[in-house]
């Protein structure tokens, strides 16, 4: 696959133009440090970091008594009026919770705008959401979040978050998703009664290099919005917490053991929605994206919650950081073609490839194959397959990238599939240049060496392999990636493999996705 893409110019001439590479991969964080940082965080891991984790630890439980004390006896459905005593309770535990963040080396935050009162603006929306330190904004505000209904059974924890009256998501009620949206909306229309929500609508941690799409639930109760944004203008990025990268607890870690944390928000003016955006949640969201980007100073992108199965990928195979399997799927949905019933379309398209039988298709032939009409987002696509810009392309490639996209965590069918579509009708084996597309396929790559990796599968010498060798060989070298194909193959960037023992890449599939949506 082609890590550009090329364009042809609508008007006549056949000029192509390169378009500009992808966005930086927004779910992947790669620290590094100089010899003196090094230093500094050695010196203060034996000094400043036991004071301020204990001093943490020591706020969390005096915020305890005070958030079970206030929650006692509170209905779950219905606000009361705020007492005397419940609103000293409140300003308690915003200055406890300063007092935490101030520990942690937080030792002043900046604050752009107003926060606007809840009648005003009944969902707070927050972005770019890249860290666990974005509890920040929460504390400061005591504002509702959504999470998940596992969280309040957390001791000490559960009762800090149930004081702040979140809309919980249950993973074990299939009903969930409806009625999370349903309990949103009944808060955001009830004239300012309910704290304020406070949704981060990306759903997920990236990086901050871009926004991502963002989820549609702040925006299907059709109310006025506060589009709220959140910086870390440190010189060493120790806060961001990634699907792919540092660990909570080693970001815990180096952001505590840094001297002083900076942290800005800015309330931008109140959003309205249009009469339009009232009918349509994603047009809604879009236009508050973009003006959020336009604050941040930073580009919007199409790629989704639904992208971190493919940057989380792990293991023997891992994909690249710049691997083209992102922008893929994000044509793929662009096209409509994520649907539902995937697993029936990857099935037929998988049939139709190998009786094709490497046969190569126009732009044209590739639209019938896919039952859609020429378009630029087409275009995009086949691009990404038509390598040495001959006008044609092997569609084989594209159910590879299709399979991995959709069933990212068991790439071991990908290739069982691949090995159909490319293996010989007698044995069903396949040699070493159509292994290298199948793999590079797989990783999104524009190239890959698998001369070491062919051969050391392929003891025999007989210059073909089977998917059942390679099974085989797979499962006697579960590291095999790091050994034949990593040190060989640039682009996999800098960071070190996840080690896996049991496959390709991490177990997190679409049914575990709807389950987190």
């Amino acid at each position: 696959m082609r890590l550009r893409l090329m364009e042809s110019t609508l008007a006549g001439g056949g000029e192509k133009r390169e378009l500009p590479p992808p966005f930086r991969n927004p779910f992947v964080h790669d620290l590094r440090f100089t010899t003196a940082q090094k230093l500094q965080i050695g010196f203060m891991t034996v000094t400043l970091f036991p004071i301020r984790l204990f001093i943490a630890a020591f706020m969390m439980l005096l915020a305890w008594p005070f958030a079970f004390i206030a929650s006692v006896g509170r209905s779950e459905t219905a606000v009361e009026p705020q007492c005397l005593w419940r609103k000293l309770v409140d300003v308690v535990l915003r200055t406890i919770m300063r007092v935490m963040w101030f520990a942690g080396g937080f030792h002043w935050i900046s604050i752009k705008g107003r926060q606007a009162p809840p009648a005003e603006a009944p969902i707070l929306t927050l972005g770019p959401h890249s860290s666990y330190f974005d509890a920040i904004p929460v504390t400061m505000t005591m504002a509702s979040i959504v999470m998940k209904a596992e969280s309040k059974d957390i001791p000490v924890w559960g009762t800090l978050i149930k004081y702040i009256r979140p809309v919980f998501v249950s993973r074990s009620d299939q009903d969930s998703r409806r009625k999370t949206v349903e309990e949103i909306k009944r808060r955001a229309r009830s004239g300012g009664e309910w704290p304020q929500i406070m949704i981060f609508p990306e759903g997920t941690c990236t990086n901050r290099s871009c926004l991502i799409t963002f989820k549609p639930g702040a925006f299907i109760p059709a109310v006025p919005v506060q589009p709220v944004v959140i910086r870390y203008p440190n010189k060493l990025d120790t806060i961001t917490w990634t699907w792919q990268g540092p660990g909570a607890f080693k970001i815990l870690w180096l952001t505590l053991c840094q001297l002083h944390n900076e942290f800005e928000i800015e309330y931008l003016p109140i959003y309205s929605p249009s009469e339009e955006e009232k009918k349509n949640p994603a047009l809604f969201a879009h236009n508050v994206r973009r003006l959020m980007a336009k604050a941040l100073q930073v580009p919007v992108t199409d790629y989704s919650f639904e992208d971190c199965q493919l940057a989380t990928a792990q293991g023997q195979v891992r994909l690249p950081v710049d691997t083209c399997l992102l922008e893929f799927s994000k044509l793929l949905r662009s096209l409509g073609l994520k649907r539902v019933n995937w697993e029936k379309l990857l099935q037929d398209y998988g049939k139709r490839a190998r009786s094709l039988q490497g046969q190569r298709l126009s732009l044209e032939d590739f639209g019938r194959f896919l039952e859609l009409p020429v378009s630029l987002e087409l275009r995009h696509m086949f691009a990404l397959f038509d390598e040495n810009e001959e006008h044609s392309m092997d569609v084989r490639e594209f159910v590879i990238a299709f399979s991995v996209v959709c069933r990212p965590a068991k790439t071991l069918d990908t290739i069982r599939l691949a090995f159909q579509m490319f293996g010989a009708e007698q044995d069903g084996a396949i040699t070493e240049s159509e292994l290298m597309c199948i793999l590079r396929t797989a990783l999104g790559l524009g190239e890959l060496k698998v001369s070491r990796l062919f051969r050391a599968i392929d003891e025999e010498d007989s210059g073909k392999i089977s998917f059942e060798s390679f099974r085989e060989f797979v499962d006697q070298h579960p590291d095999f990636g790091e050994q034949y194909l990593y040190s060989d193959s640039a682009g996999f960037g800098s960071s070190s493999p996840s080690h896996a023992t049991n496959g390709f890449c991490a177990d997190f599939s679409p049914c575990e996705q709807k389950k987190l949506d």
